[in-house]
């Protein structure tokens, strides 16, 4: 086909401009990756913990995220799951960088709204293998295609609830506001973002969630993590490495899925206490 062609030519013209503008974070993704298995493993599990705590300031979710981890490094997952937890972190980050801007876009204009709001039904209606065609014919197989595709497939979420949280702020807050002499800006920033960081976190949990869903995909494009595992054990019937790397996954998401829910509702329940 005439499409296919010219996305070659494309490819052969631009895929070596596109490597080096996208090069960054293939340095970011090794670096957080490289902390992550060469310190030692007490040192990572006590950052984890701790960062756990943070969010959640439950010990109850702190006590699981540890007993897990401790279970991952006694089977042996312990470096597949450093990899996929630095690949999810930086996703997430690149994910939330250039969400939340789409979304603020969204919720200023009714016009960006209609127009990307359709883009978003396609992105999350695409099977997530076809994400890994186009970045592998550009960038090949290794981190950045892998990076690419899962940002793509984990985007929606941030963006949609970035949207609705601005959108969902009451108006006669937004008319005091006025009425103090704040400019748009100052709306945006001292009224609205602040009143929609809940619904921003659950945009972000969600992120989270769609990027460990991802990972077991991006493996077949050469993505290190527990992915390639689960993988290797279809390819080969291994049941017992198939479910032991799949429950890895499965606590890894817990353990993002209660902490960031608990920070939502923390800062719900600050939100309220404030403003009611």
């Amino acid at each position: 086909m005439a499409i296919d062609g010219g996305f070659r030519e494309f490819t052969r013209a631009y895929g070596e401009t596109l490597e080096n503008l996208f090069h960054p974070i293939q340095i970011l993704l090794v670096f957080i990756e490289d902390l992550l298995i060469d310190s030692p493993w007490i040192i990572v599990m006590a950052g984890l913990a701790l960062l756990v705590w943070l969010l959640s300031r439950s010990w109850k979710v702190v006590a699981g995220s540890i007993i897990s981890l401790m279970l991952i490094g006694y089977f042996g997952m312990w470096d597949d799951t450093m990899s996929t937890i630095a690949m999810v972190a930086v996703c997430t980050l690149i994910a939330v960088v250039l969400g939340i801007p789409i979304g603020i876009v969204m919720a200023r204009s009714d016009r960006a709204n209609a127009i990307i709001t359709p883009i978003l039904d396609m992105m999350q209606t695409m099977p997530s293998f076809v994400y890994l065609i186009p970045v592998v014919m550009i960038f090949g197989l290794g981190k950045v295609p892998g990076v690419i595709a899962v940002v793509i497939y984990a985007i929606p979420p941030i963006i949609r609830l970035t949207n609705l949280g601005i959108r969902q702020v009451p108006a006669d807050v937004l008319e005091a506001a006025e009425a103090f002499g704040s400019s748009g800006g100052q709306k945006l920033r001292d009224v609205q973002l602040p009143l929609a960081l809940p619904t921003i976190m659950a945009g972000v949990n969600q992120t989270i969630m769609m990027s460990l869903a991802m990972v077991v995909v991006a493996s077949m494009i050469g993505v290190k993590g527990l992915g390639q595992p689960v993988l290797q054990a279809i390819n080969n019937q291994y049941f017992t490495l198939g479910v032991m790397n799949g429950l890895a996954i499965v606590a890894i998401a817990i353990i993002f899925d209660r902490s960031t829910q608990a920070y939502g509702k923390r800062l719900q329940k600050h939100l309220e206490a404030v403003h009611g």
